[in-house]
């Protein structure tokens, strides 16, 4: 365990630090732009598995998170605010309203639960489509810069990559999974499920809430509603699923897949990227639960034993 941590910190730190000075060589903002969707979306990918992934809660309405944090930010912030602090409340509200709508959303158990949290969200999206109908403009665009924006993006997704993990490894942790696997037998062992599903639901709104901020600082103009949007909801997941549900890799590699594939596709056959999407996902889900880190694992399984195989398949030399 240890040693896999080891491990696991020596090579987030050299990929931060190649990520890190990236900006210096990469002379097109439309590279720099790719990268920043990437960091974005494995923040919220990564963010939706602490609570879908670990916890077995599946939040369809992640986007009120989302667009919430992304409210508060930008009106702070063109109310005169210095970034920073309208930043922080971003992820502060999207906390409270999470735990405001945490005990009574989860006494939905299932199908009911997930229901219940897309209504929610769609909810938001309309009341704030008819309450702020205008569009919001970047209030500082004279100094605009997108360096500075990148690193922003990429410190929050290393943030929520690194507390994913820790968590993963934790005693909370342990609860949180225990609960996903049967909730009444948790209890019976002295596990609160309200109490993980609380805090699962707390720190995942919370770095939804801290995106949504970061969307506000780095989007020019955007329609206040456009944040709630639930394609915010329904990326995320489709990403966690592709990559890996209830683990720290999925969610990236769910993320970087998602995103180029959406680039290219968009480039090329435009809206119909939704129908491959659709498909996709739908073949994931029957035929390959585990995501993509499923598959990397049946190759780890599979090389070993064909070198064995092929090893006792060759005579043996005998020593004269």
């Amino acid at each position: 365990m240890k040693r896999d941590r080891i491990v696991f910190g020596i090579l987030l730190v050299v990929f931060v630090a190649i990520l890190a000075i990236l900006p210096l060589g990469i002379k097109k903002d439309s590279t720099i732009n790719l990268l920043v969707l990437i960091f974005l979306f494995v923040v919220l990918a990564s963010g939706w598995n602490i609570l879908g992934g670990f916890t077995g809660q599946t939040n369809l309405g992640y986007a009120a998170f989302f667009g919430l944090g992304s409210l508060a930010t930008r009106f702070l912030w063109i109310m005169g605010w210095p970034f920073i602090p309208s930043f922080l409340a971003g992820g502060v509200v999207a906390v409270v309203f999470a735990l405001l709508i945490g005990a009574p959303a989860f006494k939905l158990r299932g199908a009911y639960f997930a229901i219940g949290t897309l209504a929610l969200a769609q909810i938001l999206n309309v009341t704030v489509g008819n309450v702020l109908p205008e569009m919001s403009y970047n209030p500082d665009l004279s100094n605009y810069q997108l360096v500075p924006r990148y690193y922003l993006f990429l410190g929050l997704a290393v943030l929520t990559v690194v507390t994913a993990y820790l968590i993963f490894h934790s005693k909370v942790g342990l609860g949180m999974m225990a609960v996903k696997e049967e909730e009444d037998a948790a209890e019976s062992l002295g596990v609160s499920a309200l109490k993980h599903k609380l805090l699962a639901l707390g720190i995942s709104a919370c770095f939804a809430g801290l995106a949504g901020g970061a969307f506000a600082y780095y989007h020019v103009s955007y329609y206040y509603n456009f944040p709630f949007s639930p394609l915010w909801t329904f990326d995320t997941v489709t990403m966690v699923f592709v990559g890996g549900t209830g683990t720290i890799l999925g969610p990236i590699i769910g993320a970087i897949f998602f995103v180029l594939l959406k680039e290219y596709l968009v480039l090329n056959i435009g809206e119909y990227h939704l129908i491959v999407f659709g498909v996709l996902f739908i073949l994931v889900v029957l035929f390959l639960p585990g995501g993509l880190v499923e598959v990397w694992n049946k190759i780890q399984r599979i090389f070993p034993r064909f070198w064995r195989a092929r090893k006792s398949m060759l005579p043996n030399k005998k020593k004269d």
